[in-house]
């Protein structure tokens, strides 16, 4: 540093002087974080004619973006922290230290871990002060509570649909783009997103962490476990504007309002035919095809569509008691 001198110190040049003191201990202290942070800051040598002592403009840009020094060197993603850099790595390299000692499940990181067995315990100790809802962490009850709020900032600039968070934005806009980046390793098919890319895994492991505590059944989605669950309370709070029929889901609903609008947005490849509902166009596709994945537990009979086995059984099984 050099020294700021005056040949007459008049009140403003002792002012003046004060200042460049007062800047000169800001960026000491702050060269003293950065060391112990391990982070290299390049400052400027000279305090010109009273002005405050500053950072370089690299340094300044550096702070201002909130630099990341610790690089990936496989896929050059930067990092804050070494610890987080540490984390991503065993996206890389496979490894999941930590280990749930109930169903033996493997994670990166101990968060994810943590957050893993609230499957099992069932504690949720964050509640919703307006529904009652609970949440496993914080942050889930700070996300949840804006769906109250009404609040969607976060606007598609494509189809003008807003969303309560950015990350469901990011989401959405593959729609649009048709990005897949999540490939399954198995199967080889693409999803928009890692959550959908690790539920469709549960079809090919089997897992079903999901319970329902009245019944004891399973389920590899938390959404179809709630569904289910208005099998037991006889829910049905979606109603139809038209016909007052009641349903269990909204997308049940949806697919019931298409009977009254005519809507068929479902179209077969092959022969060109139209339905309300995407389970009756695969059903349909079978007629194409010949397939028949649907097997009776009883006689290994096989139908094309999941109802005519449950026709099958009435029947034959109960008529003719095959």
């Amino acid at each position: 540093w050099r020294k700021c001198t005056f040949s007459k110190m008049s009140d403003s040049s002792k002012n003046t002087e004060i200042g460049c003191k007062a800047s000169k201990r800001r960026i000491n202290s702050f060269q003293q974080i950065c060391s112990k942070k391990k982070v290299q800051i390049k400052m400027r040598s000279e305090c010109v004619g009273g002005e405050k002592a500053s950072l370089s403009e690299a340094s300044k840009l550096k702070i201002h973006t909130r630099g990341k020094p610790f690089e990936c060197d496989v896929c050059r993603k930067c990092f804050n922290h070494k610890v987080n850099l540490t984390e991503h790595m065993r996206i890389h390299t496979g490894e999941k230290p930590f280990k749930c000692d109930v169903c033996g499940k493997c994670f990166t990181c101990k968060v994810n871990l943590k957050r893993h067995m609230g499957i099992h315990t069932g504690e949720k100790p964050f509640k919703c002060d307006v529904c009652c809802q609970s949440f496993v962490e914080k942050f889930q009850l700070k996300r949840h509570v804006t769906v109250h709020a009404g609040e969607k900032p976060f606007k598609c600039d494509v189809c003008t649909k807003c969303f309560t968070r950015e990350s469901t934005l990011k989401l959405h806009m593959r729609n649009h783009t048709g990005e897949n980046p999540f490939k399954c390793d198995v199967c080889c098919k693409y999803f928009n997103g890692k959550v959908d890319l690790q539920r469709h895994m549960r079809v090919h492991t089997g897992e079903r962490p999901f319970k329902c505590d009245v019944c004891s059944k399973w389920f590899t989605q938390q959404s179809t476990l709630k569904l289910h669950m208005k099998i037991h309370t006889g829910e049905k709070p979606f109603q139809c504007d038209v016909c007052s029929k009641c349903f269990v889901s909204k997308a049940n609903l949806k697919s019931h309002m298409r009977m009254h609008t005519g809507e068929k947005p479902f179209k077969c490849d092959i022969c060109s035919k139209c339905f309300t509902c995407k389970v009756t166009l695969q059903g349909h596709l079978t007629s194409h095809t010949g397939e028949k994945p649907f097997k009776c537990d009883v006689c290994g009979k096989c139908f094309r569509v999941r109802t005519a086995p449950a026709r099958g059984e009435k029947q034959n099984h109960v008529a003719k008691k095959c």
